[in-house]
């Protein structure tokens, strides 16, 4: 694997390292001695997919409090979309800011989003579907959200008017 700072602490995008022939090819997408090296988790506790009908389809921003700051790592594994982290920890240099990073199935991309960081996605695509490995249980009273497009964050969506849900649409400014 190939692991690839992002411009936010601890975003970290993963690319497979492919082994081909004539077959197809074959790479691995979690070893726990390389993550355990860049200080990444190791276990993820639960597993959860994403399918999304529509291209335009935005989900997020979402994280979970304190006890159970939730990371992700997170992988395409039909269509495209592109994934988007929000640093929400205020005592990081990179408090606020935020980075979004193409998943395809094609390109077989990972990105791992820390806890502290809120976490959404557009799909560019139909029929897209996503993957995610949580280092917690989710926890629904801990759940939380900020608005994808509140000023305090400047995130841009690819695709104008995304489809949203009630629930995504309604989060309040980010106040901290």
């Amino acid at each position: 694997m190939l692991f690839a700072p992002a411009t936010i602490a601890g975003v970290v995008v993963i690319d497979v390292v492919r082994r081909e022939d004539e077959r197809g090819f074959f790479a691995r997408t979690v070893c726990q001695d390389e993550f355990a090296a860049l200080n990444l988790p190791t276990l993820f506790v639960q597993s959860s997919v994403s399918f999304n009908r529509r291209r335009g389809t935005l989900r997020g921003l979402h994280y979970q409090i304190a006890p159970k700051e939730e990371g992700k790592l997170v992988r395409c594994t039909n269509g495209a979309l592109v994934d988007v982290a929000v640093d929400l920890r205020p005592a990081s240099p990179t408090f606020r800011a935020w980075v979004g990073v193409e998943l395809t199935a094609n390109n077989h991309r990972a990105v791992y989003i820390p806890p502290g960081c809120a976490h959404g996605f557009q799909t560019l695509v139909d029929n897209t579907e996503v993957l995610y490995m949580m280092t917690e249980i989710y926890a629904p009273d801990l759940a939380r959200g900020v608005r994808w497009n509140d000023a305090a964050f400047g995130v841009t969506s690819p695709i104008a008017e995304p489809i949203l849900s009630e629930r995504d649409a309604g989060y309040p400014d980010f106040h901290w």
